[in-house]
């Protein structure tokens, strides 16, 4: 990685988020779901207010050195009685760039979600991933994150 490849990661802003809004809408999967938009809908602002005021929620982006977003996950802290009242960390929304993929961006922010989920004692960090996303389902492989459980979801109008 060049020092013009130079990637802070850093706690996300709300200045941030347009920039994050387009990070998850650059796929498939997210222009159905997403609303890019400037402005952005307020929902989206709204949203962040949420979860920055959150204590069991962080929020991380990878900076490149002239500024622009080249990555973001979020990771939320669960409390639970099993694993002997172990809390988790569950890591969502990781996308980077895909003009920037294969620098190991994803990794650094991985790391840093791995690290603050050990400072904060968890016993488990763990993640979905769409079972389309094969490519990353092998990188979250290659960063030691093991396919466990089958995953469900029901959509709420």
């Amino acid at each position: 990685m060049s020092s013009a490849d130079a990637i802070e990661i850093r706690p996300a802003q709300r200045q941030d988020v347009l920039a994050i809004i387009g990070l998850l809408a650059d796929d498939t999967l997210g222009q159905e779901r997403e609303q890019l938009a400037n402005p952005l809908p307020s929902s989206y602002l709204e949203a962040f207010d949420v979860i920055a005021r959150e204590e069991r929620n962080l929020m991380f982006v990878a900076e490149g050195s002239d500024g622009a977003i080249r990555g973001y996950l979020q990771i939320t802290f669960i409390p639970g009685l099993s694993h002997r009242g172990a809390e988790r960390a569950l890591i969502e929304d990781v996308r980077v760039d895909a003009r920037h993929r294969g620098r190991g961006i994803g990794r650094q922010l991985l790391d840093r979600a791995v690290d603050e989920a050990g400072k904060r004692g968890c016993r488990l960090a763990q993640l979905f991933v769409h079972q389309t996303r094969s490519e990353a389902r092998r990188f979250y492989a290659g960063l030691g994150f093991q396919e466990s459980h089958v995953g469900m979801r029901l959509a709420l109008s």
